[in-house]
């Protein structure tokens, strides 16, 4: 598998970190804040319609990356709380847990945002992320019909998403 730029994908992806269905939820967000994707697998509570969902997952996510910039011990440079950075500008997260769920987080010299909502004892899920970013590389960037920033209904993606998911989350 390569990460960033490659134009294959591994035939083996990176082996699950717990066994069985511990996938929730998953979101693909561009630069934007627009919400590309949305799949829920083990979501029983439906609290919000989808649009608050996406919009209070991703001022999560903001406040979040801001937060761990500006309490970054290495730069000397904190800007103002709140002040956007660019994808891979200072110090950034990859995942936080609760008592009741683990969300694993990644973005893309691009700006494309991937979390993944699991389970909260799954382990690190950094190549497994990676893989799924390649996966939206090959089989959404790639299609000559796809328009950026549309919503992703490629049924190729998705049903190997769902394949892959099945067996990481």
């Amino acid at each position: 598998m390569q990460f960033f730029g490659g134009s294959e994908i591994s035939p083996s992806p990176p082996p699950p970190t717990v066994s069985g269905n511990n996938a929730h939820m998953l979101y693909v967000f561009n630069r934007n804040g627009v919400c590309l994707l949305y799949r829920e697998w083990n979501r029983p509570l439906k609290t919000l319609n989808p649009q608050q969902d996406h919009k209070l997952m991703f001022g999560l996510l903001f406040s979040l990356k801001s937060l761990t910039a500006k309490m970054d011990p290495t730069s000397t440079e904190k800007g103002n709380l709140g002040v956007p950075q660019l994808p891979g500008q200072g110090c950034s997260f990859h995942s936080f847990r609760t008592n009741t769920y683990k969300l694993s987080f990644m973005e893309s010299p691009s700006g494309i945002k991937i979390i993944l909502v699991t389970h909260p004892r799954t382990g690190d899920l950094r190549e497994s992320l990676k893989y799924i970013y390649n996966l939206y590389v090959e089989y959404v960037v790639k299609n000559p019909l796809y328009s950026p920033g549309a919503p992703i209904k490629c049924e190729l993606f998705n049903s190997t998403l769902d394949q892959y998911v099945r067996g990481v989350g």
